[in-house]
């Protein structure tokens, strides 16, 4: 029995071996001859998503070949490999060292654009602070002045658009805090920052509501009533109408 028993357990630590083993072979170092070759078995790699195969091989190349032609590429190839593989801090050096060192590369438009992927990449919820929101949103516009007519320009400005909208969303939940919490005033700079930084993003209308509700709690009924109105002309037929027209309703029957 005890026989038999070890006999099973060797040939599953056998089998279980032979599976790492394979795994491990599928991320085997390739033999290199000459740079080129380092350099084009890289590619190969990214080509078949190995990230760990591409990033040796571009880090040598890198290290071995300051001077080449090419290190620019292996530079910008690097951090993608980093971003495949969703090691964004390291991809963020590699990035800004392609911008930063190479600004005439054919790749450095492109790196200021993933520069933004990346940074943006290491944000936390809209609950957190939101540092690294800020950061990939200068990095996409400064992207957009830096290299207009670039083939990713389009993308970057969807980028904006969003991140924008998550900047002024977060706000909008800072002052429905403090107007839960019966502190209109803290609540209305909230909302005022929306409309002063962020006007075309859909948080606005949210805000607007929001300091109808201000100066409801600070007693301003006739100011609220008067900008809950302009809410619902606004929005005919919407939620945010609906909302406006409840709260104004709410007002009048308590003046009444």
């Amino acid at each position: 029995m005890r026989r038999a028993f070890r006999r099973g357990c060797g040939a599953t630590l056998a089998l279980a071996l032979g599976i790492a083993l394979a795994g491990c072979g599928a991320s085997t170092m390739p033999a290199v001859h000459s740079e080129p070759e380092r350099l084009d078995l890289a590619r190969k790699a990214m080509a078949r998503r190995d990230w760990t195969v591409a990033t040796e091989l571009l880090k040598s190349y890198v290290a071995n070949n300051g001077g080449s032609r090419d290190v620019d590429e292996a530079i910008y190839r690097l951090g993608q490999c980093y971003q495949g593989a969703k090691e964004f801090p390291s991809a963020q050096v590699e990035f800004e060292r392609l911008v930063r060192d190479y600004p005439e590369s054919d790749s450095a438009g492109s790196a200021a654009f993933r520069l933004g992927e990346v940074l943006f990449a290491q944000t936390r919820g809209r609950d957190f602070d939101q540092e690294y929101t800020h950061k990939a949103l200068d990095q996409w516009q400064d992207y957009l002045a830096a290299y207009p007519g670039h083939w990713l320009n389009a993308t970057a400005l969807k980028r904006v658009v969003e991140v924008r909208a998550r900047l002024a969303a977060k706000l909008v939940d800072a002052g429905h805090l403090y107007l839960k919490l019966k502190l209109p005033g803290p609540a209305g700079v909230y909302y005022r920052r929306v409309l002063d930084e962020y006007p075309e993003t859909p948080a606005a209308d949210d805000a607007r509501l929001g300091l109808a509700l201000c100066e409801a709690q600070q007693g301003h009924r006739d100011a609220a009533i008067e900008q809950l109105k302009q809410v619902e002309a606004a929005h005919p037929g919407g939620e945010l109408a609906r909302r406006a027209a409840s709260e104004r309703a709410r007002l009048e029957r308590r003046s009444g």
